[in-house]
């Protein structure tokens, strides 16, 4: 455990000096404050549109679905184009607490980034009379974070396969823009076939905003998320393991 919690702590602090990270957390709320400014001026206009905490969390999702190949990209694909995989690999480190260190220091970034996003329906809340719904923020919240686990699970995954950050963000965005913007249309095409009904599941943004946004926790989601995670990282302890004994 103390072999993760260094290698999670040294990613977690290494995301703070480059300014990459700043520039993504910057956006990212930017774009998030934007949304939820322009939705409180709907509501002023439109007496009878009370807005919740889906006006955060709505956009923060689709965000960080998008922010996560810039993220994650240098997890491992960084360390195998500088050499200094060979170094882990040779340190008294097992391969799975290597990929689960840098998958946790992934995921605490992108924690954080959900963390302070929580000015805005502390804003809301004061503004709402009587108060926002505390289901919905509860539960979006709960599925904010299970999201950015699964969404670091495939992250650190692909990077595994990749000694190029260029390659490993393209191929993680094409992943991700699979899970979240096609499955879904291909199995509406589908139906109610099984083969549908596969499609539907691994729907990654489906999980979220069908349920969990609205203050629903089914075990189904929270299942289908753990296991995104613990699946791409599972992959990543393989890929690494693999090339200890090239």
């Amino acid at each position: 455990m103390r072999n993760i919690w260094t290698i999670a702590r040294r990613e977690y602090n290494h995301y703070f000096s480059t300014p990459v990270a700043y520039l993504i957390a910057f956006a990212i709320l930017l774009v998030v404050g934007i949304y939820f400014y322009l939705n409180l001026e709907i509501a002023i206009l439109q007496p009878g549109f009370v807005p919740g905490v889906e006006i955060t969390l709505g956009p923060l999702a689709t965000l960080m679905m998008l922010a996560t190949p810039a993220i994650t990209t240098r997890l491992l694909a960084e360390e195998q184009r500088m050499g200094t995989i060979e170094l882990l690999l040779t340190a008294p480190v097992r391969d799975i607490e290597l990929v689960l260190g840098k998958w946790l220091g992934a995921f605490l970034f992108m924690a954080t980034i959900v963390a302070l996003t929580l000015v805005y329906p502390f804003i809301l809340n004061q503004l709402v009379d009587p108060g926002i719904d505390q289901g919905p923020l509860i539960s979006g919240y709960l599925g904010m974070l299970l999201l950015c686990a699964a969404l670091a699970g495939i992250g650190v995954g692909v990077s595994s396969l990749f000694g190029s950050q260029i390659a490993a963000f393209a191929a993680t965005m094409g992943v991700l823009v699979l899970l979240w913007w096609i499955v879904g249309p291909v199995s509406q095409v589908l139906g109610m076939t099984g083969g549908g009904q596969i499609f539907a599941y691994l729907d990654l943004g489906q999980h979220f905003f069908e349920n969990l946004l609205w203050g629903i926790i089914d075990l189904e989601d929270v299942v289908f998320y753990l296991s995104l995670a613990a699946l791409g990282i599972f992959s990543g302890a393989v890929i690494v393991e693999s090339r200890r004994w090239r």
